[in-house]
């Protein structure tokens, strides 16, 4: 299993430019000063790698990255602590030639404060693959530094919209290294990973009408689940990966119904004179939570799967849309519409409080990261779709622009199993 989640990393690390562009804003309440030093080694791919981790880090607002001044300790017996005044940690390393094309990699992560040393570990790959051992190294330094598993080896899955010509993308957290699933003239919407990674189920109006697909990632194979009478929309995996929750409308008004993943036994999950929308699954399974205009206006709910109980949970002014959970289940994100503009907000399931956590605006559709630290979202700028991502708190913000078209219906991609 080991094996084949690093395959699958590597696999989509081919050589590719930076698709979106990134602006960062804001930071952590506390920055922890990490020094990173250029590899010895392949001076290229130490330099790749330099900028790839380092980008990593930077974008979470958790890091102040401190210049190494020309110091060039590649083994701990090298690092003096006493020449590191102001520095917590320090990433050393080096980079050895190997037989038909690859590299052995071997990066090492210091404590300067308690002189020891945290993370060893070699990695070996083509150099072509340099990108993802750069996000490996980089998740492995923000586990060690903060205690929460890094996301920077996850991948996103967005839609893109340019001169009329709609693709499905999956491409790394930063934006970059960029594959396209499906292209279409016809509009690709909601994009929902399946729990292990390896497939999305998504909307598609190829055929003129809503239709529900799932593609697997690696062989590119295509499956039509729902084809039902009238529209089928907004898929959502269960945790488990056996079921995909979906709105219907074969019975009237749109409701949410549960099927297998391949689209068979087909349950009705709420009963409703209004229009149930945008399933999201809890982390055990165990219920759904929805978007209804049940009581008059658009807000979230709860819906048991065993007995089809239903629980109102938003009862803020204005309206709520798109409830993704966090991964731990005690709270939800979701858009927030009032005074004319949408913002982020999260909702805590215990305290029932709701923080909003964006200054407002076009931003919708959001989702978290797989270790629930930071919030990915759709938004524009100067009218043109752009994505976005806040941290849990509010406290950092980036808006990833692309160079060209629309980027609509985001959604972050699990931790590979």
């Amino acid at each position: 299993m080991r094996r084949w989640i690093l395959s699958c990393l590597l696999s989509f690390a081919v050589p590719a430019h930076a698709v979106l562009n990134i602006e960062i804003t804001g930071a952590g309440e506390h920055q922890t000063p990490v020094s990173l030093v250029r590899f010895a080694g392949d001076a290229a791919i130490a330099q790749n790698l330099l900028d790839i981790v380092g980008s990593d880090l930077n974008r979470t607002g958790l890091f102040k990255l401190v210049d190494p001044a020309g110091k060039t300790p590649h083994e701990p017996r090298d690092i003096r602590p006493s020449e590191w005044v102001g520095v917590e940690a320090v990433l050393i390393g080096s980079i050895e030639s190997q037989p038909e094309g690859k590299v052995a990699v071997k990066f090492r992560l210091f404590d300067l404060v308690r002189n020891a040393e945290l993370l060893s570990q070699v990695v070996t790959a083509r150099e072509d693959q340099v990108r993802a051992i750069g996000h490996r190294i980089a998740d492995l330094v923000y586990e060690r530094m903060t205690g929460s598993p890094g996301v920077f080896s996850t991948r996103i899955a967005y839609v893109s919209r340019d001169e009329g010509v709609y693709r499905l993308v999956v491409a790394d957290s930063d934006g970059d290294n960029e594959q396209a699933l499906l292209t279409s003239q016809e509009p690709i919407m909601s994009p929902s990973w399946s729990p292990d990674g390896r497939q999305i189920a998504y909307v598609s109006f190829e055929k003129r009408r809503a239709m529900v697909y799932v593609q697997s990632l690696s062989s590119r194979k295509r499956t039509l689940i729902a084809d039902f009478p009238g529209s089928n929309s907004a898929p959502a995996w269960s945790p488990d990966g056996r079921q995909i929750a979906m709105v219907l409308t074969r019975d009237g008004e749109s409701q949410i119904y549960l099927a297998s993943s391949n689209g068979g036994q087909l349950r009705r999950i709420t009963h409703s004179d209004a229009i149930d929308t945008e399933p999201s699954f809890s982390p055990d399974g165990k219920s759904l939570l929805f978007t209804s205009d049940r009581g008059g206006s658009p807000q979230i709910y709860r819906v048991s799967i065993e007995d089809n109980d239903v629980q109102r949970l938003t009862f803020e002014s204005g309206n709520a849309f798109s409830p993704r959970y966090h991964p731990d289940g005690n709270s939800f994100v979701f858009a927030h519409f009032n005074d004319g503009v949408f913002h982020i907000a999260v909702h805590d399931l215990e305290s029932r409080q709701t923080q909003v956590l964006t200054a407002g605006g076009w931003e919708k559709k959001p989702s978290f990261a797989p270790n629930g630290k930071m919030i990915l979202f759709a938004t524009e700028v100067q009218g043109r779709g752009i994505l976005a991502t806040v941290s849990s708190d509010g406290r950092v913000k980036q808006k990833m622009v692309a160079q060209r078209g629309d980027i609509r219906e985001p959604m972050w991609g699990p931790f590979l199993k």
